[in-house]
């Protein structure tokens, strides 16, 4: 979307929520008309109905005086920390809720905090865009002209879009969750309709994906006035093939329809993977929307929000925690060393995990021998062990900050970056960090400006629709097909590697090498003859090759499981893989399999061993304060998920 407009009709959020008529009450006598609202009359014109869908789209990312970590659009509380991909990072004593969320804790006081902040945040978005369609209908009925027609059906076409948004995030959450329509206007109490959870999982689903292909139908093929932050009819049809994904873990007849429609979106040609992993999470304005983006968080700086918040608020504590390196907080969301040691490669370039059931022993990083505060030169790079350079996956250093390797082109990350090796590690995260090369990238007011960019966030990418397409083929048979498309990623994660940058302190220690060739991005040389690309940097050994042997021979069970570990490669600290593992059906076993793993390295974790069983945990607790507030007459209207206590 155009910058300029998207922060001027940002200003109108305010306004919207409060037309929509929202009171705060526990009790009957306070169920009254909100004091201060604007007069509705006021915007039954277009500009009122833009600026409430704008609301509804500024909803995506959450910030508020409650919070804003537990509701960051990218999930990383919920998708990556209960996951194996991440630490909640930092130290003990700072953000108390996401270490019991982490822990698996999730019914304690603290983290339902964070649980509300999410189920405000998703409500809200659903109230929002319901409250454009409500504004909508009544322009058209008082001032029929004052809309023209086809603004009328792509206004219409993106409300529905996120509505079915905002539910499907609550859906991948919690499951059993009410589903509001324009028509739900009853008097609400923080934010939540007091309306019954009670539709099957199936109907739930039905009804998000009818939601979109009614936005499919009526939005038009490409963004409306050119403003590319907006979903059109191919979003749509992307995102309904997503959640027909999620709905095969009901019904296996969804993997078909889900075929279909990325079929459809590959066949239209609008998306596309770009030409180098490193051009997908940038701040670069030359690849800001660009073809691999399907629907992101449009963040933006420098608009004339005094505070940042329309920036990556939701992302600002995930940046190093060093005074010297240009940022200085807060060091949160820290990646794992099974996920570093998942990037491990075999002779042939494939994920060593894929063969071997040694590939996370021994560590990637220093033997336990080793203290974590040992920076010498040997152990620079953090892939060595008794002085050999193992081979990794290129996209490992393009998502995960290690000791002595370029950060992006901030020069070396080093272990003062790190606020507490011993608690969570030494790993930083990456992919959404801003380079230097674009400073207009990163936002000059509020706390820790250097940590507010506009860099977007992805919410659906192509790479990922890509890799959901391959499992549905799996899972219909068609393994050679799901061989095609994961060769596909992996022959574009072998273009580039992490290179040099221009940064002086990386320049002065890797002058040999660097000198000459200071780019961030080193291109890797393809061997033609076994498809395997290769780069040796003096601070790695970058391999990657493609899956040569055809599935067919191997099987349905080896290639769901390589479709797999290509998602965790491609997508890790993307918020996606708890999602993944809990649709897979192994959540369980994989959580605690990592837990017990891990828990000799990250010493906190192993009070959690063992912890995750189903039923219990395939969903999470439904916010107690949201439980209490849906009470009508005495009764709790909304029903707490198997496990976690019920209304009494």
């Amino acid at each position: 979307m155009n910058r300029h407009k998207w922060q001027r009709l940002l200003y109108s959020v305010a306004g919207v929520v409060v037309v929509a008529g929202v009171t705060y009450a526990c009790k009957d006598f306070l169920d009254q008309p909100a004091q201060g609202t604007v007069d509705q009359a006021t915007l039954l014109n277009k500009v009122g109905v833009e600026g409430s869908l704008i609301a509804a789209y500024r909803a995506l990312d959450c910030q508020s005086s409650s919070g804003a970590w537990g509701c960051a659009v990218s999930n990383w509380v919920w998708g990556g920390v209960t996951s194996n991909d991440a630490y909640k990072g930092s130290d003990l004593g700072d953000q108390n809720p996401i270490h019991s969320i982490e822990i698996m804790q999730w019914n304690l006081g603290d983290a339902d905090s964070y649980l509300n902040q999410k189920w405000s945040q998703v409500y809200d978005g659903v109230f929002r865009a319901n409250a454009t369609l409500r504004l909508l209908a009544g322009v058209v009925a008082a001032k029929p002209n004052e809309i023209p027609l086809s603004d009328q059906r792509s206004i219409r076409g993106e409300a529905l879009f996120l509505r079915a948004h905002y539910h499907f995030e609550a859906y991948r959450m919690w499951g059993h969750i009410p589903y509001y329509f324009p028509e739900d206007s009853t008097p609400v109490a923080l934010g939540g309709y007091r309306k019954a959870n009670n539709l099957a999982l199936d109907s739930i689903v039905k009804l998000i994906i009818r939601d979109l292909t009614v936005a499919d139908s009526l939005l038009p093929e490409t963004p409306r006035n050119g403003e590319k932050g907006r979903v059109t009819k191919w979003t749509a049809v992307a995102y309904r093939g997503r959640v027909q994904v999620y709905a095969a873990a009901l019904d296996p007849t969804y993997w078909a329809k889900a075929k279909v429609s990325f079929d459809s979106v590959k066949a239209k040609g609008v998306y596309g993977l770009e030409a180098g992993f490193n051009r997908v999470w940038t701040a670069d304005p030359a690849y800001r929307n660009g073809k691999e983006t399907i629907f992101a968080y449009q963040a933006s700086v420098r608009d004339g929000e005094p505070n940042g918040q329309n920036a990556n608020f939701g992302e600002r504590l995930n940046f190093p925690y060093s005074e010297a390196n240009h940022f200085t907080c807060c060091g949160f969301y820290q990646p794992t060393f099974n996920l570093v040691n998942f990037y491990r490669v075999d002779a042939a370039g494939l994920p060593l995990a894929m063969d071997s059931a040694t590939w996370n022993s021994p560590p990637l990083e220093p033997p336990a021998q080793i203290p974590l505060s040992d920076t010498s030169q040997v152990w620079k790079g953090q892939n060595f062990h008794a002085g050999i350079m193992r081979p990794v996956d290129p996209r490992l250093d393009w998502t995960v900050g290690r000791d002595g390797v370029p950060y992006k082109d901030w020069n070396l990350h080093a272990r003062s970056w790190i606020r507490d090796a011993s608690y969570s590690g030494p790993y930083s995260p990456k992919k959404n960090i801003h380079e230097q090369a674009f400073p207009d990238a990163e936002d000059n007011v509020g706390w820790v400006a250097t940590q507010t960019n506009n860099v977007p966030i992805h919410i659906f990418r192509y790479a990922d629709m890509l890799l959901m397409d391959a499992e549905a083929e799996v899972e219909l048979g068609n393994l050679e097909a799901a061989r095609t498309i994961v060769n596909q990623i992996r022959a574009r994660a072998g273009v580039a590697a992490q290179g040099c940058g221009a940064d002086a302190t990386v320049l002065a220690a890797y002058t040999a090498y660097c000198t000459g060739n200071q780019a961030m991005a080193d291109s890797m040389q393809a061997n033609v003859a076994t498809g395997v690309d290769s780069l040796q940097t003096a601070w790695a050994f970058y391999k990657i090759g493609l899956y040569n042997t055809p599935w067919t021979g191997l099987g349905a069970a080896y290639a769901r499981n390589a479709v797999r570990a290509e998602r965790r490669l491609e997508l890790a600290m993307e918020g996606q893989r708890f999602f993944d593992l809990r649709r897979w059906g192994i959540a369980d076993t994989a959580v605690n399999n990592y837990v017990s793993s891990e828990g000799a390295r990250i010493g906190y974790l192993a009070g959690a061993a063992g912890q995750f069983t189903v039923p219990k945990y395939d969903f999470y607790p439904i916010p107690s304060v949201q439980v209490e507030l849906s009470r009508v007459g005495g009764q709790c209207q909304l029903q707490q998920n198997p496990g976690w206590g019920a209304c009494q």
